[in-house]
């Protein structure tokens, strides 16, 4: 059976480098995905978008529908997977709980000061301004995690203690149950 680790939490809280950090020290191979990685990849007329003559609020679902359907895909197919992800959309968990339900996924919230956010957000320079306060204040709302993780302590110290969690095999997360 394909494992997930997913990483969740604000834009700029530091998922990416959570991720890095594991997939150097877990003992088995795990893809590390996300939207990051297709938009930096070209495969969005990122640019078309930006100019108007796309409107992304009409892509979007069609986007996030066909991202959701591959990370199941890519597990299906007997891959593990590293996914960071921001839930900013109420029936996306739910889809994807539905998607990933055949799989063992270790679901982990990922916490960032409000002031880091800020910071990180306008040093990165590629995130519309506002967005990770915006998700600060309601992504983690509603959602149970197999583990909480603080982005301030450090991406190797977050890696290992995501790592020892998900060793462990204990699961009591959104996707392990049904607490609505």
């Amino acid at each position: 059976m394909s494992q997930i680790i997913f990483l969740h939490g604000a834009s700029s809280s530091g998922k990416s480098t959570i991720a890095r950090s594991l997939q150097a020290k877990i003992e088995k191979p795990f893809w590390h995905i996300s939207i990051d990685h297709l938009r930096d990849s070209g495969v969005l007329p990122s640019a078309r978008f930006k100019s108007g003559d796309f409107v992304w609020a009409e892509a979007k679902p069609a986007f996030f529908q066909g991202f959701h359907a591959s990370l199941a895909a890519y597990a299906h197919a007997g891959n593990n997977l590293i996914l960071e992800h921001i839930l900013d959309q109420g029936e996306w968990l739910d889809d994807l709980r539905h998607l990933l339900e055949p799989f063992d996924v270790y679901f982990v919230g990922i916490y960032c000061p409000l002031p880091m956010l800020i910071a990180r957000e306008y040093a990165r320079g590629d995130r519309p301004r506002g967005s990770a306060q915006a998700d600060f204040e309601t992504i983690h709302i509603g959602k149970s995690y197999d583990l909480e993780v603080q982005s301030q302590d450090g991406p190797d110290h977050n890696a290992n203690l995501i790592l020892e969690g998900w060793r462990s095999g204990k699961r009591a997360s959104s996707f392990t149950s049904r607490n609505d």
